[in-house]
């Protein structure tokens, strides 16, 4: 990214879009957009992307084959919501609620990008949480438990679904 205050594109930088001083924004075109939640590590930021442009193909494919573009849409969303693109912005104090619909962005993205693998609850309390993820812990289990029981992931324990409450170490996977 173009450093706070530079007025250098990022072709000139080859280190990406030029941001807005604040770091909140990028410019693209003129255009500015809200940037990636600098807090989300590298790799799990990496895996959110490419779950974007896949949802963002998913889109293109099913409007030129004229089919329904809402599943994709939602890919897109999700994955937006967790990057920090959309929603509540990034670098405000969230609410409780904005926090638990980007953890359940989050849960559904890495559901969907990993299968039929399956992702740790800890990865969507690091995209949300950044460094200080831990205590966000609690509210990723009790997110993942509505998921569950809506029927929107499945819960693992040893490779074997598994009803709330549970204990100790599990799994969240897509239900297909």
């Amino acid at each position: 990214m173009t450093t706070s205050g530079s007025s250098a594109s990022g072709d000139e930088q080859g280190s990406g879009p030029e941001t807005t001083p604040d770091g909140h924004h990028v410019v693209i075109d003129g255009r500015r957009w809200r940037a990636t939640d600098p807090g989300i590590p590298d790799t799990l930021a990496a895996e959110l992307r490419s779950a974007l442009m896949t949802g963002r193909r998913g889109v293109g494919a099913a409007k030129r084959a004229e089919e329904d573009t809402a599943p994709h849409r939602r890919i897109v969303d999700d994955a937006k919501v967790a990057l920090g693109e959309r929603g509540a912005p990034w670098w405000e104090p969230a609410t409780e609620e904005d926090r638990r619909r980007r953890i359940a962005a989050t849960i559904r993205t890495l559901a969907a990008a990993r299968a039929p693998g399956t992702t740790c609850p800890s990865d969507a309390a690091r995209v949300v949480g950044g460094e200080a993820w831990r205590p966000l812990m609690p509210t990723v289990r009790a997110v993942a438990e509505e998921l569950a029981a809506a029927g929107e992931i499945v819960v693992t324990q040893g490779g074997e679904p598994v009803r709330a409450p549970w204990r100790g170490p599990v799994r969240l996977g897509r239900p297909d």
